[in-house]
This record gives C-alpha cells, sequence and structure tokens, in this order.
C-alpha cells in the first residue's frame, strides 16, 4: 500500500490498541471477504479460493481502516494506492471494493466471465485496478515507482515490521508506527495462512487455484459462524485530507528545435540525451529511468539537468521496466526508460505486462545490432524490434539521425501505449533538415529518380549502407529508390506500395536485426495482398562475433557491397524472367504447328532445363521446318545455351 498524504487514520487509543467495536467489526468484514471469495469462485467454477482467505484481514484492514480513499473516484491522484502483487487472490480485491460500495455484491457472481471485466486476474479495465498483476512478482517494482511518484521513496534503510497477518489489531499497530517513521520506506511483513478460516483447507497443499467444491459449504459455514455483526458494521472508507493538484502532461514539445548541419556525424543515442532534456524542460513532469548504463545511452544528460527527477535502478532490468509503469499510472508522469536494447529482453515479461496494464511507457534501447562492433554478440540486440512489434497497441520508432531521433522522442512523449525508440551507437550523419517534420506510420522518400529500378528499405547504419550502394549502383547505370520507414510499426504502407509499384515492384529490404520479426517482415506484411511485388530481404542470420562495424556488416550481408550484388542480381533475374516471357509468346504464334516448348532461367544466364513433352517427342521434325530453322540460327539455340536477340526476334 502506497500512498501521497500522511498517514494519521488508524483508530487507535493511546496504548496502541484497537477499540474493541473496531477490532470486531475489521474481523467481521475479513471473513465476510472470505465468504465473498469463496461464492464467486465457485461461481465461476475456477479461482483462488485459499489464496485470499490468507490475505482477509490484510484487506480488512488496509480497506477500512488504513487506507484514505474516494470510492466513487477509484483514480482519484490524491487516493493511496493499493497493488495485489499475487494477481491470482483477485476475488478478494473485488469483494473488498464492492464492501466499500463502489458496486453491487450480486457482479462477484460473475467472476472469469466473458463479458464482465471482474477477470481472473485484475487488469486495468477495472477503474480500481492501476496495473496488471497477473505475472508474479512484479508488484513491489511498480509499487515502487508509483511511490517515487507521490514523493515518497527515497535510498534510506529500510523500516520492517513482522506481524501475524491474521491479527486486525497487530496490522492495524504496524500501520500506525509505519505513519509515524520519518524520512525511511516501511516494510511490513505479514505471516499468513493459505485457506485460512476453512476447516480441513486452512494450510494444506495441492489446493492452489482450486474451487472448494464440495467443500465449500462447510467452509461457508464455518466462516460464517464467527462473523459477530451480520448487519452494516459501519466502517466507511476515510476519504483523502488532500487534494493533489492536477497535472497536464499533454502536447509535450521540444523546448528548442534540432540544431544540427546536414552531414555531421554523431550518434544517434546522443541525440536521445539531447531531446529528453528539451522536453523535460518544458514539462515537469517527464521523468527518466536508467539501469546504470546511462553514459552509454546518454540519459545522464537528462540527470545532470534535472536530478530530482532521475532514477538509478542500477542492473536490475525487470526492476527497471517495472519502476517505470508504476511512475507512469494514472498519467501523473511520462517515463523514458532506457539501457542497452539487448537487455529489454531480460524484462519481456514486464513489458507484454505493460501493455496489459494499460500503461503508458516509453523504452529507449541504444547499442542494437552488429554495427555496435566488437562488444560482441551478447551485446548486441539482434531481437528487439521483433519483441517489440509483438505488443499490441505498440509503437516502434526506428530513426535515422539526430534530427529523426529528437522528433521521435517528442511524438513518443505524447503518445499513448508502449513505444520503443531504437537508438544507435555509431556515428551517423544527419540527412534531414532541422526543420523537417515528422509523422508516426510516415515513410520518407530519401532517395528518388524518374528511372529507378528497385525500392530499398533501410533504418539507421543500414540506410548509411542503402545510400553508399546507390552512389556505386548508379556509377553503373542503375538507379534505386530508398525508403526511411521512420517507423516500423506502424508501417508506412501507402508509401512502400506506391514506390515499389514505381520500381517495377521489386523491393530490398536491409536491416542491423536478424532476419526474423523486424524490419523485413514488417514490409513483408504491408505488401502481402499486393500483387506483383516481391521483397528480398537482408538481414543477421546466424549469431554474430565480435569485429568491426564495417567488416561485420559485410560479413553478416548487410553492407553496401552487399546490397549493390543483391540489387544486381534482382535486375538480372528480372531481365531473364523478360525474355523468357518474349519466347513463350513467340512460340504462342506457332501453336497451329504444335511447335511449344518451355523454358526457364537461373539468377546468372538464360538456360534449357526443361522441355515440353511434346517438344521431346518431335524434335526431328521441328528442326526441318523452314521457320524453326530461321528462329534456330537467328538466336544461336542449340541442347545446352540460348543467346536469345529479343530484338531480332520481334522483327520475324
Amino acid at each position: 500500500m502506497l500512498h501521497e498524504v500522511k498517514l494519521t487514520r488508524v483508530i487507535m487509543n493511546t496504548q496502541g490498541k484497537l477499540d474493541a467495536k473496531t477490532k470486531q467489526s475489521l474481523s467481521d468484514i475479513a471473513n465476510i471477504l472470505r465468504i465473498d471469495s469463496i461464492r464467486s469462485t465457485e461461481a465461476a467454477g475456477s479461482g483462488h479460493p485459499t489464496s485470499c482467505c490468507s490475505v482477509a484481514e490484510i484487506m480488512s484492514t488496509l480497506f477500512f481502516n488504513v487506507m484514505r480513499y474516494k470510492v466513487d473516484q477509484p483514480r482519484d491522484a490524491s487516493n493511496d494506492r493499493f497493488v495485489l502483487s499475487k494477481g491470482h487472490a483477485a476475488p478478494i480485491l473485488y469483494a473488498a471494493w464492492a464492501e466499500a460500495g463502489l458496486f453491487p455484491k450480486e457482479k462477484l457472481l460473475n467472476l472469469r466471465k466473458m463479458d464482465d471485466d471482474l477477470e481472473g486476474h485484475p487488469t486495468p479495465r477495472l477503474n480500481f485496478v492501476d496495473v496488471a498483476t497477473g505475472s508474479l512478482g512484479q508488484g513491489l517494482s511498480c509499487a515502487a515507482g508509483m511511490a517515487y511518484t507521490g514523493k515518497y521513496f527515497d535510498k534510506a534503510e529500510w523500516n520492517t515490521y513482522i506481524v501475524d497477518g491474521h491479527d486486525v489489531e497487530a496490522l492495524c499497530k504496524a500501520f500506525y508506527d509505519a505513519s509515524t517513521v520519518k524520512g525511511q520506506p516501511t516494510c511490513i511483513l505479514a505471516k499468513t495462512y493459505k485457506g485460512k478460516g476453512c476447516p480441513g483447507i486452512e494450510d494444506l497443499e495441492n489446493l492452489h487455484g482450486k474451487p472448494l467444491g464440495g467443500q465449500s459449504d462447510a467452509a461457508l459455514k464455518a466462516i460464517n459462524d464467527k462473523v459477530v455483526n451480520k448487519g452494516p458494521h459501519g466502517l466507511k472508507p476515510q476519504r483523502p485530507s488532500i487534494q493533489v493538484p492536477p497535472n497536464d502532461i499533454s502536447n509535450i514539445k521540444l523546448s528548442e528545435p534540432p540544431s544540427y548541419q546536414i552531414g555531421q556525424q554523431l550518434p544517434i543515442r546522443e541525440a536521445y540525451g539531447a531531446a529528453i532534456v528539451k522536453i523535460g524542460k518544458n514539462n515537469s513532469h517527464v521523468v527518466v529511468l536508467d539501469a546504470d548504463t546511462k553514459t552509454s545511452t546518454f540519459a545522464h544528460k537528462f540527470r545532470e539537468t534535472f536530478p530530482d527527477r532521475f532514477i538509478e535502478c542500477f542492473i536490475a532490468e525487470q526492476n527497471l521496466v517495472g519502476v517505470g509503469i508504476g511512475c507512469g499510472t494514472r498519467n501523473r508522469t511520462v517515463p523514458f526508460i532506457s539501457t542497452f536494447a539487448a537487455f529489454f529482453t531480460r524484462a519481456f515479461d514486464q513489458i507484454r505486462m505493460s501493455a496489459i496494464s494499460q500503461t503508458n511507457a516509453n523504452f529507449v534501447g541504444s547499442h542494437p545490432g552488429i554495427s555496435i562492433g566488437v562488444d560482441g554478440p551478447s551485446q548486441m540486440a539482434l531481437e528487439d524490434l521483433a519483441m517489440f512489434r509483438s505488443i499490441p497497441g505498440s509503437t516502434v520508432f526506428y530513426p535515422s539521425d539526430a534530427v529523426s531521433c529528437e522528433r521521435a522522442v517528442e511524438l513518443a512523449a505524447n503518445t499513448s501505449g508502449v513505444c520503443f525508440i531504437r537508438s544507435s551507437r555509431p556515428n551517423i550523419p544527419v540527412i534531414y533538415e532541422n526543420s523537417e517534420s515528422f509523422q508516426i506510420g510516415k515513410a520518407k522518400v530519401v532517395r528518388k529518380s524518374d528511372n529507378d529500378n528497385v525500392t530499398v528499405i533501410g533504418c539507421g547504419v543500414t540506410l548509411v549502407e542503402a545510400m553508399k550502394a546507390a552512389d556505386e549502383l548508379a556509377g553503373n547505370g542503375i538507379n534505386i529508390r530508398i525508403i526511411d520507414p521512420f517507423t516500423v510499426k506502424p508501417i508506412d504502407a501507402g508509401t512502400i506500395i506506391t514506390n515499389a509499384k514505381a520500381t517495377g515492384g521489386k523491393i530490398l529490404t536491409v536491416e542491423d536485426h536478424y532476419l526474423w520479426g523486424g524490419l523485413g517482415d514488417a514490409v513483408c506484411s504491408a505488401v502481402s495482398e499486393q500483387k506483383n511485388i516481391t521483397v528480398k530481404k537482408l538481414a543477421v542470420q546466424e549469431v554474430p562475433r565480435s569485429g568491426q562495424c564495417a567488416e561485420l556488416l559485410q560479413r553478416y550481408g548487410i553492407s553496401s557491397c552487399c546490397i549493390v550484388k543483391t540489387v544486381e542480381q534482382m535486375l538480372s533475374h528480372s531481365r531473364g524472367c523478360d525474355q523468357m516471357q518474349t519466347i513463350v509468346q513467340f512460340s504462342q504464334l506457332y501453336t497451329n504447328k504444335h511447335y511449344l516448348f518451355l523454358i526457364t532461367m537461373t539468377q546468372k544466364e538464360l538456360s534449357i532445363s526443361k522441355f515440353n513433352q511434346h517438344l521431346l517427342t518431335y524434335w526431328d521434325s521441328i528442326l526441318l521446318q523452314p521457320d524453326y530453322k530461321k528462329i534456330w540460327h537467328m538466336c544461336n539455340l542449340n541442347k545446352n545455351t540460348i543467346d536469345l536477340k529479343q530484338n531480332k526476334i520481334k522483327n520475324l
């Protein structure tokens, strides 16, 4: 339980004792919550009633004696926060809110039904839930983030109490004592028994996650017999005594526009550091979290400017993400969470849970791909795009220079849901003017001519390689069109399709990422329903090794040289297909003579690989036909190769 206001409301006398009436009422409420939990899980035919029974006294003490909150406004910023980290005990959380009067108790019998929000584990579809907690162990991190946001969290030594979790008086005293401790957070360890109060069930194993079934009637009777006051208990949640002022986290802007020179070389991660400082100047609710990589991610720039809004989570990425999610609840802050992109894989469970929690959080992953060089494969994020693309509702930015990175940060700060920004390590030239505008889902065509042969799509370091390849190809009379997608999700299908059609339906994607789930797959999805468009993907296809950036790009097939070679192969194959089509069309003119042959292509040369059985049968007679002898001569045709001269065939 976390709070933004001082705890001073536990009803105790000067000896630290509850009055008898309050003590009995809290005990009665605990048993009522047990009864409601058992009934709802029986109605659902599934659930965790024993886990609910173990926390009944804690719930009654918190909800009806300790916490201050507005029942009619569960997400009011002034309210105390409650996080049920063991989300499978959701039925007793629902029962507590029903007991408080938020909704009728009859609704509890809709537990786990398709058309009701009282799900098996709590999610923010319910207005009294801040974070989803079905994946165990994440509640503490989220709660710490909420506590930080409430400015009641610091690095002092913990004050700790160990109490009987089924003794409402001991619980109340612990919460009261905690309210008198200044300058350090308090941890209360409450010892409980699963299935408390249920005869023949309490503290037994192998009953987790099961309704009580045939034992429910006996359990309900035993618990009900302990309830002294079966009428209204008279305890009502106390409302907050202090109102937290509203805050505005909309329309967050850079305090000043990007200021770079075209061609200037710098890491995109450096632009991230500049951008978060700029939006931090314009909005005091921007916070930045990092996992002890701040000088590498450039998050240290924010720390130097706004030390009170920077949270160092050290090398604990799961905790980093959880704290960030907590900070972002109830729209109190705009969190930017940074570390090496590879290390977000450790926290993927927290990230996927953030989507279920309907969080607004921005993740920034630096040092992606093989382009980081000699640090080796353990530090190379090659699956991060696939990971973040898989998150429902996510937005995935892949800026290709400093200007677009700053604008990505600005856009992410104003975008709901999970955002991911991939910030590259190597120096990359600035290609956009400082005044260039960017939109989510809108790509940029960065190179174009009237006679382009292939559309090449790249991001960051591979966009740079594509530009190099374009210069080399142009020297050979081949032009390519180059697209910077800016966001990989959503991908700009319209721009990609339009330009692909203008370049003969040929697309080449190049990415510093594994072959699976990244840019190439995003492009394939975008054009999957289009006719006559083919996509060739260049990407890393094996676990890489240490090396210099340039040699790694070459070795793993995503360098400018690899792009040049692939484009030439695509065009060679395309020309061969055109020649084959010419022959097929020509042969159709002679169907009345029954001379039809089929020819297929290899990538490098036109060769005879298969003849129609009819052709083989009449081979000798075909050679005797005057027209075909003429064609044979003009085409230099034999049984091994064809040197096709299209211009002569057209004149026949």
